[in-house]
């Protein structure tokens, strides 16, 4: 048996032979369970990805068609893949700066450009799931673990654990985690003599393309090894001596060479057009509720909203709620490994990095005890200001799931007995975990104006089709999800993404673009019903928002809620409205187009 201080220590064999025709069976198996699943929980997106929004993330769903309708542009029209000036014109949007998966946007353009960007989004969701539970499964079964069982159940519990699942409520960059288990193998392998040059060249490579797909979970995937590393050195330090040059010197390869393929991407992003600094919330707003650690994720089989809100304020940040028996048995796995030093090391990781995750102060059952915890003290470092706290959970989550494979693989030095109680407290931690298909609605139609194209006779190049309720955080889902599916042929004002809140005198992170006298007007309307009295100033205000975004024509988005006083307001602004193709629209191509100075 392969114990995990072998695979530290490099006693392990690193390719071990062929696989019989059995265990060939076995991975073929894993593979297809691991897709059916992920299938299921996308099941009700599935039966129509571009007419069902996801229920628990409809923004972020919105915002991930955006991005691949971006990375369709780019391959297919030459846009810059950094920046894109399809939307939030005229100031347009810093692509590095938003989590937007250039890695996998792009190669998958041609779904997108054939299918349309709802179909790539359950595309990526789904491949993300399984994805993540077979690499996992892959790296397990090849150097960690012989039994295809234990390695099995590593792989579902690190694909498709709740903090898992409850990501796939819109975020593909959470949800595609497939590199990491090879990054932090190569990152072992290191210790090995003569693997310097290469294994620093591959380990390069995979973190440039994890950049690319989620740069959060390679920060939270550094400080857990390093977390690792500092433990395992202090248990065997003798060791750790020994095998630090062969490290050294493999991530001495690593940096250069990944910084710089980096270097202008990431400089890009921190100073680049649209670069912000911080976070549009506090830290503790996001972190992990010290009860959640037992409880049930709503979206587990055994989960319920109602006591799922009190652990946790999003859907999609069930970072932990591991279940009474899942939470025992993770302890459990610890105690079964504890003379594995590794094993204890990365028992460690991944208590720190939960006591992170869990903010500045301490709370239970969504209650503030006022007990201070570590994380107020580098709250505000860079770089650590730009993540959402609760996210360091997810990497005791996947911690969990190997522990988990590495005890099980063990099985079979137990007692019967032993064996027997071991399987049932895995049945027992599991079946409660197990998904339930992520919910949905439907999104109104697209109207003819849009999905006909007529737009086309009013929005030239250079021009913008204003959209009302006008796209911000939480409203006018519409005007984000509508030029999305046409792959970004029209370019729209605002918009949903995370720029500087007030540039340039405040570039704190928003989620909206900066703020102006027609978006606050129209979102009190749709907001409470008003219905404002304009004067002659207001309406010169609104004309020269309009001249702003470069507008040629505003659509009143049908079926919107207060649709009445937003069309009454605008009447008063605009005056009456052409209906055109299922829409109340303004023609304003006679307003001025301002330079591009």
């Amino acid at each position: 048996m392969r114990a995990v201080e072998e695979v530290v220590e490099g006693r392990a064999e690193t390719r071990p032979p062929a696989p019989e025709p059995r265990r060939r069976r076995a991975d073929l198996w894993a593979l297809l369970s691991y897709g059916l699943l992920a299938v299921l929980v996308l099941s009700r997106l599935w039966r129509d990805p571009s007419g069902r929004v996801l229920a628990g993330n409809d923004d972020d769903h919105g915002f991930f068609m955006f991005v691949m309708a971006h990375g369709e542009r780019v391959l297919f029209h030459g846009d810059n893949p950094l920046f894109s000036d399809r939307m939030n014109v005229p100031d347009g949007i810093n692509m590095m700066a938003n989590t937007t998966v250039l890695a996998l946007s792009v190669p998958f353009a041609p779904v997108t450009h054939w299918l349309g960007a709802g179909v790539t989004v359950v595309l990526l969701l789904t491949l993300g799931l399984a994805g993540t539970a077979a690499a996992w499964y892959w790296v397990l079964s090849r150097h960690l673990v012989q039994s295809r069982v234990a390695a099995w159940i590593g792989g579902l519990w690190c694909g498709f654990c709740p903090a898992m699942v409850s990501h796939a409520n819109g975020h593909v960059n959470f949800v595609s985690l497939f590199v990491v288990p090879f990054i932090v193998w190569q990152v072992l392998r290191l210790r090995e003599p003569g693997r310097a040059v290469r294994g620093g060249v591959i380990l390069a490579l995979l973190i440039v393309v994890q950049v690319f797909l989620n740069e959060e979970i390679l920060l939270f995937t550094a400080l857990a090894l390093g977390v690792f590393v500092i433990a395992y050195a202090l248990m065997v330090p003798a060791r750790a001596k020994r095998e630090a040059r062969p490290l050294l010197a493999g991530l001495g390869v690593a940096a250069p060479i990944s910084l710089a393929l980096l270097a202008y991407p990431l400089y890009f992003q921190f100073t680049g057009p649209g670069s912000y600094s911080g976070q549009p919330f506090l830290p503790d707003k996001f972190a992990t509720d010290l009860a959640s650690l037992a409880g049930f994720a709503r979206q587990s089989l055994a989960g319920t909203d109602e006591l799922a809100r009190r652990m946790s304020v999003s859907s999609t940040e069930d970072n932990t709620f591991f279940g009474p028996v899942g939470l025992v048995m993770i302890v459990a796995a610890v105690v079964v490994l504890w003379r594995s030093a590794a094993a204890r090391a990365a028992a460690i990781s991944a208590f720190v990095l939960l006591v992170v995750s869990m903010g500045p102060s301490l709370k239970v059952f969504g209650s503030d005890t006022g007990v201070p915890l570590p994380f107020g003290l580098v709250s505000h470092v860079p770089i650590i200001d730009l993540v959402s706290v609760t996210r360091f959970a997810m990497v005791p989550a996947t911690i969990a799931g190997v522990l988990l494979a590495l005890a099980t693989d063990r099985m079979r030095g137990f007692t019967p007995r032993g064996r027997r109680l071991w399987a049932v407290g895995l049945v027992l931690a599991l079946v409660p975990m197990a998904p339930k298909p992520l919910p949905v609605f439907d999104a109104d139609p697209m109207p003819s104006f849009i999905a006909q194209g007529t737009w086309r006779q009013y929005v030239t190049e250079g021009r913008t089709l204003v959209t009302v309720p006008l796209p911000e955080v939480t409203y006018g889902r519409d005007g984000v999800r509508w030029p999305a599916l046409t792959n970004l042929e029209y370019s729209s004002p605002r918009g949903y993404f995370m720029g500087p809140l007030d540039p340039p005198d405040d570039i704190t992170g928003s989620w909206n673009a900066p703020r102006r006298f027609s978006s606050d007007l129209l979102w009190r309307v749709q907001q409470y019903g008003e219905r404002p009295r304009l004067s002659a100033s207001d309406k010169a205000r609104i004309t020269d928002d309009l001249v702003f975004w470069r507008a040629a024509v505003v659509v009143l988005v049908p079926g919107t809620t207060n649709e009445g006083p937003l069309l009454d307001t605008l009447t008063a602004a605009l005056g009456e409205p052409q209906q055109v193709g299922g829409v109340r629209l303004w023609d304003v191509r006679s307003l001025p187009v301002p330079s591009n100075e």
